[in-house]
């Protein structure tokens, strides 16, 4: 689903109401930015980065995976990324999107996302994460919302110029 449609978070609501509309929000920004672009611009960079928004969708559809079905559930990565040789790649997810179809890449996408709001569904913000942080602290499932909020932010920065550059469309 690549929908250019999108809700602004509401003015005022309990913290995971607002957390949830928030990461739902930045998701809806991504389709914005990289929505209805074809094979060759989704792998289009703006030098001097190689970063693509091809690239880009399936990193973040892997960014939900990570941390919701590895980190937090501790169940370890689904596929594709858990048949990746990371060590032969460690950007595998941003340089392998140029070989999936548009179809492709927001369908594993809508999958990842999917699988990360039947976690969400399931989970409290104070639940406790299986994994340690890389200082060995636990962090709960607050932290990890936060933390998928500023992800998505950062890249959306990134896929308003990348996206400019491509066909001259600018937004919020």
């Amino acid at each position: 689903m690549t929908s250019t449609e999108r809700t602004d978070p509401p003015p005022t609501g309990d913290e995971r109401d607002l957390l949830l509309a928030f990461l739902q929000y930045h998701r809806d920004t991504l389709r914005m930015k990289a929505g209805g672009l074809d094979a060759a611009q989704l792998d289009t960079a703006l030098p001097p980065s190689d970063m693509t928004l091809g690239g880009m969708v399936k990193h973040l559809a892997l960014v939900e995976n990570s941390w919701l079905r590895d980190k937090f559930l501790g169940e370890g990565l689904s596929e594709p990324w858990r048949s990746v040789d990371w060590d032969a790649d460690w950007d595998w997810d941003w340089h392998s999107a140029k070989d999936d179809t548009p179809e492709q890449v927001w369908a594993l996408y809508d999958e990842m996302v999917a699988d990360a709001d039947a976690v969400l569904a399931g989970a409290g913000l104070d639940d406790v994460a299986a994994k340690r942080s890389r200082r060995g602290e636990p962090f709960n499932l607050r932290w990890i919302l936060l933390h998928l909020i500023e992800e998505y932010a950062r890249h959306n920065g990134h896929a308003d110029l990348i996206r400019q550059s491509i066909d001259g469309q600018v937004g919020e």
